[in-house]
């Protein structure tokens, strides 16, 4: 219990941190941004709609969305941020203080980046989504298995695309560089920047905990045979490669069956093969 409060403060303090971002420094600057912030812009500019209804109405649908292809588990974490969001940035947008933080647009972009990635990369080491444009890609990749690093890139640069139609050309160019930092901090925050985590576990509870790995999350395991240095036992080690995204969430289930458990978690650069780079399902 201690530890899921920890992850939905964990998640209400990223979402924080990444409305505060945008309201102090993109939005006061009319800097191109990503994601549902994005979006709530250009329908705020071409339809005259409050930018916190628009993105409340889009983390709506993009968290039925999520609970229908993703899960009850991943929708929970969500649904935290689905609410949280819009509400720390209408209130944010409403401080008339923040606007002014810094007459200096480099700064500002600078600044903006960073809090944006941190705010991005704390809510996402927890396991969690922001509840906005993050969902589609995760979606892409488990249905049609699609690179999630795609998927976002490839969503943001059409919703940057559409802002350009009402920005000037510094604003453009700032907010390139806001986004380039947001993902810079992002990969960061996310254990260095690598995609994937391997993971080996040594507990003598490792039928329940590969069964849960499996079944559970998904995920393929590999057994390795090990002798215990002190008490010379044979047992077997479970080896585990996963998206840096569910490290928590595995983390959180071999500390219900075994919290002796001893972990190892290593941040990998690339993985090849089945569930990866081939279909799992591949005969």
């Amino acid at each position: 219990m201690s530890r899921k409060i920890l992850t939905i403060l964990g998640i209400a303090v990223g979402n924080a941190v990444l409305a505060f971002g945008i309201s102090a420094f993109s939005i006061p600057n009319h800097f191109l941004v990503g994601g549902s912030a994005g979006i709530a812009r250009s329908v705020e500019y071409f339809f005259h709609v409050n930018m916190s209804i628009v993105v409340a109405a889009i983390n709506v649908i993009m968290f039925l969305l999520g609970f229908l292809a993703l899960g009850k588990s991943f929708a929970f974490t969500t649904l935290i941020s689905t609410f949280l969001f819009p509400f720390y940035l209408n209130v944010f947008l409403k401080i008339e203080m923040l606007k002014h933080l810094t007459n200096d647009r480099l700064l500002a972009a600078l600044f903006g980046g960073m809090l944006t990635g941190l705010g991005l990369g704390i809510v996402m080491r927890l396991g969690g989504s922001t509840g906005g444009m993050d969902i589609p890609p995760l979606v892409l990749h488990k249905k049609f298995h699609l690179p999630i690093a795609l998927g976002m890139y490839c969503l943001d640069f059409t919703v940057l695309l559409i802002q350009m139609f009402f920005s000037n050309t510094e604003q453009i160019l700032y907010g390139i560089l806001s986004v380039l930092l947001t993902s810079i901090v992002l990969n960061q925050v996310l254990l260095y920047g690598a995609g994937e985590v391997q993971v080996l576990i040594l507990s003598k509870e490792y039928e329940r905990i590969n069964s849960v790995i499996q079944k559970d999350m998904d995920r393929g395991s590999t057994f390795l045979q090990i002798q215990t240095g002190f008490e010379r036992l044979d047992q077997k080690a479970i080896l585990c490669i996963l998206p840096n995204r569910e490290m928590n969430q595995l983390n959180q289930y071999v500390q219900e069956i075994d919290p002796k458990a001893f972990i190892i978690m290593n941040g990998i650069r690339e993985v090849r093969g089945k569930g990866f780079t081939l279909d799992k399902n591949l005969k």
